[in-house]
């Protein structure tokens, strides 16, 4: 019902006297009310309300086969919950009995038998109004969720890309390009895939890895891009990126940024804890131990001021070498299996 509005309700009438239906049916008709569907038979009412689609039912109590009732135990297993379809109960039964049954059954308002007309399109159209403005606040209900759900993405966007943005600004320090940082996104995402994280979790690692180095925003360029050897003095302040990182990712509420604290504070720890805080096993987080494969490897094959790149065939036998040493073993399984899938 543009239907909200209600110019054109449809009425769904039940009652197995012919004469009442057809007295019903002419009151409606005297309001300019045309859209209704009468039966006699009670039995054919969930069949008829699933098709009609009502907007107001008009029911009798006390029918053969299947009495009021019990018509509407079976139309309330059918009827949206937190919708308002008012069912309109007919009955000379005015017992209190009868109308805590009926209510409690579903039942919205009552009129009396024999009815009075005036009566009749009353209680309809505060019924039908009182439906209108349930539906018209579903409607605002939906519109606000929709608006909600709009704008909460749109906050996830600009979260995400001020987090490319982010590791993009301690990227371009040592690779002109960014594209290292892509590449561990998505390689991490693949091995995490493989190792059976949620699709959530993927996502999340597709997108946080790349943050991985962000401390390096903190490191001097002297040290940074030095083309030669660290000295030891120079290699403890490198290797102060990782606490730098997590710093700068902490306390945050975010599952993303939670998950980048630890990835960013672990991912030069090795599986035999001769990583850079000492971390062992699977005291290192696994999301660390998957960007520290991912991270190694493509930063082997890619040329960096202190060294030229490595062809991957010398890069994978390192990796290889490196298996239960400084890296998981399971994670490394799974890399092997995606690059050489990859082939």
């Amino acid at each position: 019902m543009a239907k909200n509005t209600f110019t054109d309700p449809k009425f769904l009438i039940i009652d197995d006297k012919v004469p009442n239906t057809l007295l019903l049916e002419g009151i409606l008709q005297e309001e300019n009310f045309e859209n209704f569907l009468s039966i006699t038979d009670s039995r054919k009412a969930l069949t008829s309300f699933l098709n009609f689609k009502p907007d107001l039912i008009l029911l009798d109590l006390h029918m053969p086969h299947m009495d009021g009732y019990a018509v509407m135990k079976q139309l309330r297993k059918n009827i949206p919950e937190n919708s308002f379809l008012p069912i309109l109960v007919l009955t000379a039964d005015i017992t209190s009995e009868a109308k805590q049954h009926a209510l409690s059954e579903g039942a919205t308002d009552f009129l009396t038998k024999p009815f009075d007309p005036t009566e009749v399109i009353l209680r309809i159209r505060n019924l039908l109004q009182t439906r209108s403005l349930h539906l018209q606040l579903q409607n605002q209900n939906q519109t606000l969720d929709q608006k909600v759900q709009e704008r909460t993405q749109q906050l996830n966007e600009s979260r995400i890309e001020i987090l490319e943005r982010l590791a993009l600004a301690a990227e371009y320090r040592d690779d002109n390009t960014g594209e290292h940082i892509l590449r561990v996104g998505k390689l991490s995402a693949r091995i995490a895939a493989g190792l059976g994280f949620s699709e959530d979790q993927v996502e999340i690692i597709r997108q946080v890895a790349p943050l991985h180095d962000i401390g390096k925003i903190g490191i001097p360029d002297s040290i940074l891009l030095k083309p030669g050897k660290l000295t030891p003095k120079e290699w403890e302040v490198m290797k102060t990126h990782t606490t730098i990182g997590a710093k700068i990712l902490s306390g945050s509420q975010s599952p993303l940024l939670n998950m980048a604290e630890k990835i960013a504070l672990t991912h030069h720890e090795h599986w035999n804890g001769n990583g850079y805080a000492g971390m062992k096993g699977e005291e290192i987080p696994l999301p660390g131990r998957i960007v520290t494969v991912v991270d190694v490897f493509d930063a082997l094959i890619h040329e960096r001021p202190y060294k030229k790149a490595w062809t991957n065939e010398e890069a994978l036998n390192e990796i290889k070498h490196q298996n239960g040493k400084q890296f998981d073993p399971q994670v490394v399984e799974v890399f092997l299996n995606i690059i050489t899938e990859s082939s």
